[in-house]
């Protein structure tokens, strides 16, 4: 998702594809299906209009334009009502599952799923977390100049129009996904610092994996929580060996060229608890790491309230991967711009 791109979303791309839709609506009712289908399947060449038709069936997403449809359905699918008016603070690090299967088109010449494939899927599971999770902050961000979310150092309200920006992926493959195989793609919040939110998506086996419980309307099948023994340990299951790939992404929001702390649109969006103290909800902010003074958080109870304390545990936990990922941005640092030569310049790239 590109920095701008909502910026135009609802006042461009979504009247325009209305007035697509009522046009098209328009012309299908003065048509005359029975006698066009008709012709399709019994007329001459029916043959290679049938082969064709199925061909494009199975391979949907990967036709021209599939990865914009997918990425428009989730802004629309969430933004226009699939999300409650609340949700419950644990959803902040909850997963948002999406199903998908390998198209023909997907597949290279081992016989299973591209690996260059899984960054589109990725983009389309991260799109449905964000805008479920997030999408009251963006309208409020948006018209910042009227919430005053955001102030600059005089602290005069950020002018600029909302966008969100990619600024990496990193992906490790661990099982191959066969052609027309099924999947399923789980997607959460890691961590957040002083710009990027971090989201890890997991590529599953599907039908294997459920959760204890759904946050929302929008519900699947559910598996009975993990019990502890008699002597205080329990049994948990290696979900690992479920796992096809797993992806890391960092985004940024952006007002203009002005980045947004992670920890504002979080707040905007009812999911970050207040910090105790006299700075409250700006306690996310300042210290070395521009996410609050570090304090001793004492033990955390899994099954205890989600306040500040547990979701900062939650916040660093996850942190400790994400800054490794983070670290990788120095690699930019390496090109010398073929100073020693390169090996040869190559057609077909």
């Amino acid at each position: 998702m590109a920095v701008g791109t909502l910026s135009l979303f609802f006042p461009v791309f979504v009247p325009a594809c209305a007035a697509g839709i009522a046009y098209a609506g328009h012309r299908a009712f003065y048509m005359d299906w029975k006698t066009l289908l008709l012709y399709f399947f019994t007329g001459p060449g029916r043959t290679s209009r049938i082969i064709l038709l199925i061909f494009a069936a199975l391979n949907l997403k990967s036709l021209p334009l599939g990865w914009t449809v997918r990425i428009f359905h989730t802004f629309l699918f969430h933004m226009l009502g699939a999300r409650p008016k609340t949700l419950p603070q644990r959803a902040l690090f909850h997963y948002a599952v999406t199903s998908s299967r390998t198209s023909l088109l997907e597949t290279d010449y081992n016989i299973h799923k591209s690996n260059s494939t899984y960054f589109a899927d990725v983009d389309v599971s991260r799109s449905h977390l964000v805008t479920h999770l997030l999408s009251p902050g963006m309208p409020a961000l948006g018209e910042n100049e009227k919430t005053k979310l955001v102030l600059d150092k005089d602290g005069k309200p950020v002018k600029g129009s909302f966008g969100i920006g990619l600024g990496a992926v990193f992906c490790s493959f661990r099982k191959e996904i066969g052609p027309l195989q099924g999947y399923e793609m789980w997607s959460r919040i890691v961590s957040w610092d002083r710009k990027w939110l971090y989201i890890v998506t997991h590529f599953v086996v599907k039908g294997k994996v459920k959760p204890t419980s759904w946050d929302g309307r929008w519900k699947g099948p559910t598996r009975s929580k993990i019990v502890k023994k008699d002597d205080g340990s329990q049994e948990v299951p290696d979900w690992s060996k479920y796992i096809h790939a797993t992806a890391i992404s960092k985004y940024v929001f952006k007002l203009g060229r002005f980045t947004v702390h992670p920890s504002i649109m979080i707040k905007a969006s009812g999911l970050l608890p207040d910090r105790p103290g006299p700075d409250g909800g700006n306690g996310w902010r300042g210290g070395e790491d521009d996410c609050g003074e570090m304090v001793d958080l004492g033990g955390i109870d899994s099954d205890s309230e989600w306040d500040w304390k547990r979701v900062e545990f939650e916040r660093r936990k996850g942190l400790e991967f994400a800054k490794h990922f983070g670290a990788l941005d120095g690699t930019n640092s390496l090109f010398d711009g073929g100073e020693d030569g390169a090996i040869g310049k190559f057609p077909v790239g």
